[in-house]
């Protein structure tokens, strides 16, 4: 049985080029868990509401409920639900599936495939990424459901494995109030943030820590510019920008040039700023070259 290839053709609901990620969203999510912990199953009524904030941010626009996936992933052979009563899943219907303590994990066959040959939960996971979302939100979309890619790809475990907190993203945005730390943008479509992302000050490959004096809410251009070192954080938490950073353009002077030396959005009242330490290991690791003068109005 190749898996691979069972996983390029999950069987999914179309219609005149609808998009209906819905079963590998969840299918990302259990590969995600399971490279957690192998014997973990995942209880509807636990889940539910990590799998419906992945369908609202990665889904369509149109409503949709987590219950769907849970249900149907069952019929590709990659997946088992169970309740209390035993094998089989109840349906569709979210009031039963909470109801019966309906609960989900790899099937038994898959599972066994993957102890065999830790690799291919990385050639999974990119087909899924590969065939059902744009290479700009693979790494987003990792990170949002927990998963190592290098680690899924080479099948190789430090002896000193970290485990990611998937509340990072959630508890960093709420703290700098759904707004960039840099500029303030706070786009939203509906209630779901679009644009938006945690960016780590210390890398979590460099012992970063997932908290919240390690996290700064920064839109997807300051996110990029700041992990490429053009961007940085001074004393006083205001911005620094690189003199190596040539711009010419007014949208690079007004969205970086002008942000040098102001001072940094948030956080809300109550949360600790960034840490020192992880200010000065961004600032001697990866910013580039000196800060720019501060800029006047």
């Amino acid at each position: 049985m190749d898996w691979v290839e069972r996983t390029a053709q999950l069987r999914q609901w179309t219609r005149s080029g609808a998009r209906a990620p819905h079963k590998p969203l969840l299918f990302l999510y259990a590969l995600s868990r399971f490279q957690q912990d192998a014997d973990d199953e995942l209880r509807y009524s636990t889940v539910e509401q990590d799998l419906r904030r992945l369908l609202a941010e990665y889904g369509p626009g149109n409503r949709t409920t987590p219950a769907y996936p849970f249900h149907h992933l069952v019929s590709d052979g990659v997946w088992e639900v169970r309740t209390g009563r035993g094998p089989g899943s109840p349906g569709t219907g979210v009031r039963e599936l909470r109801a019966t303590g309906a609960a989900g994990r790899l099937a038994p066959e898959l599972r066994a495939a993957l102890r065999r040959d830790p690799p291919l939960l990385g050639r999974m996971t990119r087909v899924l990424l590969d065939l059902n979302f744009p290479p700009s939100l693979h790494g987003e979309l990792c990170e949002a459901v927990g998963l190592e890619l290098e680690e899924a790809e080479t099948g190789l475990v430090s002896a000193k494995r970290r485990q990611r907190d998937r509340r990072m993203r959630e508890m960093v945005l709420t703290a700098y109030e759904y707004q960039c730390a840099f500029c303030g943008y706070d786009g939203r479509i509906g209630a779901v943030p679009v644009g938006l992302e945690a960016a780590h000050v210390r890398w979590w490959a460099f012992d970063g820590p997932d908290d919240l004096e390690n996290g700064l809410c920064l839109c997807s251009l300051h996110h990029k510019l700041f992990d490429k070192g053009v961007l940085g954080l001074g004393e006083g938490h205001r911005i620094l920008v690189s003199q190596s950073f040539v711009g010419r353009s007014t949208a690079a002077r007004e969205h970086v040039i002008a942000l040098a030396g102001r001072p940094v959005i948030g956080p809300q009242s109550g949360v600790r700023p960034i840490a020192a330490a992880h200010r000065s290991w961004h600032t001697s690791q990866v910013f580039q070259g000196s800060p720019r003068p501060a800029t006047t109005a």
